[in-house]
């Protein structure tokens, strides 16, 4: 009977499918929406399987993944597009949405004290981990810029800080703050190519420590600090503020005081640079990325984000979207991911077990089929913003200053 209600269910999903798959269930039965060689094979080895499927669907299937009661067997990629092509994962789940909810209550980013533990549970699983699969010259884990000819993540990841840092016409002996500024990059950037003076602001303490570590061995102690703060709570106002892939992690109900402290930290006059994911329309955040891998995380829509700043007196100067820059950088992150995991899992097989791995392979690969989607609602944007209006004086009327060799 189980069997049964999951073959149904898979069968209206599987008819408007051009792409082959095929369902394999423990009795030995099987279900393929058509002829043909499958893309890939989702075998379920359980009961568990076939209730947490009719009972939580695709969130039901992806957990029964992590627990190993399910496996896929082929391109993993795949079956994502398939799901975003087929609208599984929008389709309505009262149950779903109260686990949602329920973990808002429990995981709500509203206090200081949850939200550096929400942020320290991604966070600071080493720095080390992070070092096998971010790039090697900046350790940016945010969307890298793939402008033409760029032939790898690492020089995805420079031209991305490089692109940030001339938006905000960013000159030599201005201070900048970078609010949450994860290893450090786009600081050392800053300071090498733009003789900048940057300010880090972390809720990490594992982060902080490789920061300050890092500063310390350059040399740079004269030069750049770091400070252990979330990100509400603002110490002095500097020439320029940066934001790169925190507004996220502000959560639901705080995204209004996210973005007044950016203002608060930027003088008159200055210039901002918000990069962020967020939607296309209000809707909720996927829940098992809440669940498993960003507590208290939450995705604001791009028109919240801009009502916000309207409020706070910041005036939008300029929005890119590079929503189609994600896919590759994760793309990249997966392979070196895979490539590594033996020696990731050596750095501690208690914690990087079998199920990490599952769900962390989980998150990078949909993540990338997510923004590759042609029905994708979920992109990253790139907001300038000035505080207080601008002036022909203190910024260029056209982009041409953006593509300039310097």
């Amino acid at each position: 009977m189980l069997i049964g209600l999951v073959r149904e269910r898979m069968l209206t999903l599987g008819r408007s499918i051009e792409t082959c798959f095929r369902l394999q269930f423990a009795d030995g039965t099987h279900y393929q929406n058509r002829e043909g060689a499958p893309a890939f094979t989702i075998n379920m080895r359980s009961s568990n399987a076939y209730w947490r499927i009719l009972l939580f669907g695709h969130i039901g299937l992806m957990e029964s993944c992590f627990d190993g009661d399910v496996d896929v067997d082929g391109d993993f990629g795949a079956a994502f597009q398939v799901a975003f092509e087929s609208g599984f994962e929008h389709r309505p789940n009262a149950l779903i949405g109260l686990r949602n909810r329920w973990h808002e209550l429990l995981f709500s980013n509203r206090s200081i004290a949850q939200a550096r533990a929400n942020a320290r549970f991604h966070y600071a699983i080493g720095t080390q981990f992070y070092r096998y699969w971010l790039d090697t010259p900046l350790m940016m884990y945010t969307c890298g810029y793939w402008k033409e000819g760029t032939a790898s993540l690492d020089e995805a990841q420079v031209n991305k800080v490089d692109h940030v840092c001339r938006k905000i016409k960013l000159s030599r002996g201005e201070t900048v703050i970078d609010i949450g500024c994860g290893f450090g990059g786009f600081m050392f950037h800053a300071h090498e190519h733009y003789d900048a003076i940057p300010h880090g602001l972390n809720t990490t303490p594992e982060q902080v420590t490789a920061v300050r570590e890092e500063i310390r061995k350059r040399g740079l102690e004269d030069r750049m600090e770091v400070r252990l703060a979330d990100f509400r709570e603002v110490d002095r106002q500097y020439d320029k503020v940066v934001s790169i892939g925190v507004l996220e992690h502000a959560g639901r109900d705080q995204l209004g005081k996210v973005v007044r402290a950016h203002a608060d930290f930027l003088k008159p006059g200055g210039l901002g640079l918000l990069h962020f994911i967020g939607h296309v329309g209000v809707s909720d955040t996927e829940f098992y990325i809440r669940k498993h891998v960003f507590p208290g995380g939450w995705i604001p829509s791009l028109a919240q984000t801009i009502a916000e700043m309207e409020r706070c007196g910041l005036e939008i100067v300029d929005i890119e979207n590079l929503r189609r820059h994600y896919a590759p950088t994760l793309d990249a992150w997966s392979e070196r991911f895979d490539r590594n995991w033996e020696n990731i899992r050596a750095l501690d097989t208690n914690r990087f077990n079998e199920k990490f791995r599952r769900i962390w392979r989980t998150y990078l690969i949909s993540c990338a089929e997510m923004f590759r989607s042609p029905a994708g609602r979920t992109h990253l944007f790139q907001i300038v913003f000035s505080k207080g209006n601008i002036t022909r004086d203190n910024y260029p009327m056209s982009r041409t200053f953006l593509y300039e060799r310097r």
